[in-house]
């Protein structure tokens, strides 16, 4: 069977990710038809998120937070999974009866937290907030005086506050000051842009080896000398070719025999995969995880249909989305000083072309807007199986590759 989960990262206050939240269905079609019963599509992603998939391939052994409907709640299927692995979610949609709370005491008696999700205030969910470990308030939903409010009256039950939907730095910021301890949104992947501010040195040079990488005619010499003048980068370049993945009989001992071995089209891939790890030093480690998990899904969906020839193209696309995040400079400012091809450039500057297509399945599919992701795979004459495979292999993939600067 075909599983669809993607998945979202949940921060402590030091950017530290501590958890995902999972966002899956049966299909892409199941986000709009009522022809599948809930509870048997959402027991079938858990059965195959914990054992099919397994939890250190998706989550890297992390707890894994997912809504439960009223019916497995009062069944206790959570208890099948460990309590370790798993928060069970309390969706603002379910009535917070007496069966429903005597099923949650049940939970937090063996172990399990307990999460209340979309929180907005209302006496009828004092019960559940009395048992809850942890409470999510939706920053969209609630204004700023709301969001405030809550932490100040209701930390004292011994509640932690999750702050979901935070898009900007800012929101951040203030989400630590009120008490909040856990953050979720897509406010790690945006640039902070603040006028006046330097690009540190060695982020410049690192930009200095992406152009170099990118030029039509590649020179070596020159390319060689760059990267022989920071000492981790070397390392880390004879650490990739000298790995199982390469399958190279000997050992490759010098900088330039590896540029050698990669050839022209895999040195800018491999050499700007590593250059943005180090780029990203000073940023939440899920930045770069996440830019390793674009690029190779980009690569997958190339794979799958007529953009096969493009696949190089569109790996350095996924890769390079969220360079501004990692310069805190904007993206049309950074892709000037790179010659990197048009069709990049115009897909992750917004304009539409068949790049800019296989962007948004990426982003619409790890954001689990599975309705949009349905109509994307339709115009690229994908099946929707290929999409959610192509995926879990991509988390998959930069889980191993990934080595933290």
């Amino acid at each position: 069977m075909d599983i669809f989960v993607a998945r979202q990262p949940i921060f402590d206050q030091h950017q530290k990710v501590v958890a995902y939240e999972l966002l899956f269905r049966n299909g892409f079609q199941n986000c709009f038809q009522n022809t599948v019963n809930g509870d048997q599509a959402t027991s079938t992603v858990l059965t195959n998120s914990f054992i099919s998939i397994g939890m250190n391939e998706l989550t890297r052994g992390k707890r894994a937070f997912i809504n439960f409907t009223r019916n497995l709640l009062v069944d206790q299927v959570a208890t099948i999974f460990p309590r370790d692995l798993l928060a069970v979610e309390i969706l603002e949609t379910i009535e917070p009866d007496q069966e429903v709370v005597n099923a949650c005491r049940r939970l937090r008696e063996k172990g399990y937290k307990i999460v209340l999700d979309d929180f907005v205030f209302d006496e009828k969910f004092i019960p559940l907030m009395q048992l809850a470990d942890i409470i999510k308030v939706d920053f969209l939903l609630n204004d700023e005086q709301q969001r405030r409010r809550l932490v100040q009256q209701y930390q004292k039950l011994g509640i932690q506050f999750l702050a979901e939907k935070v898009e900007t730095k800012e929101e951040f910021e203030k989400a630590c000051q009120w008490g909040y301890s856990y953050f979720q949104g897509y406010f790690f992947c945006k640039p902070e842009i603040v006028t006046g501010k330097d690009i540190p040195g060695y982020k410049l040079n690192y930009l200095q080896i992406l152009r170099e990488i990118h030029k039509p005619e590649l020179n070596l010499n020159e390319l060689e000398n760059i990267i022989k003048r920071d000492v981790s980068l070397s390392f880390k370049l004879l650490k990739f070719i000298n790995s199982a993945a390469f399958g190279i009989p000997r050992e490759i001992k010098s900088i330039r025999q590896a540029l050698v071995m990669l050839g022209s089209r895999e040195i800018k891939k491999w050499v700007s995969l590593l250059v943005l790890n180090h780029m990203g030093s000073d940023k939440p480690k899920e930045l770069t995880v996440n830019s390793l998990i674009r690029a190779h899904f980009c690569e997958e969906i190339a794979k799958k249909t007529s953009l096969q020839k493009d696949a190089s193209d569109l790996f350095l696309m996924g890769l390079f989305s969220l360079i501004d995040a990692f310069m805190d400079r904007p993206m049309e400012e950074i892709l000037k000083g790179l010659p990197i091809s048009v069709d990049i450039r115009d897909a992750l500057l917004g304009k539409q072309n068949v790049y800019r297509k296989v962007f948004e399945v990426v982003v619409n599919y790890e954001q689990g807007n599975w309705a949009q992701c349905e109509h994307l795979a339709n115009e690229l004459q994908l099946e929707s199986a290929q999409i959610s495979g192509g995926y879990l292999e991509a988390v998959e993939w930069a889980h191993q590759l990934f080595i933290p600067a």
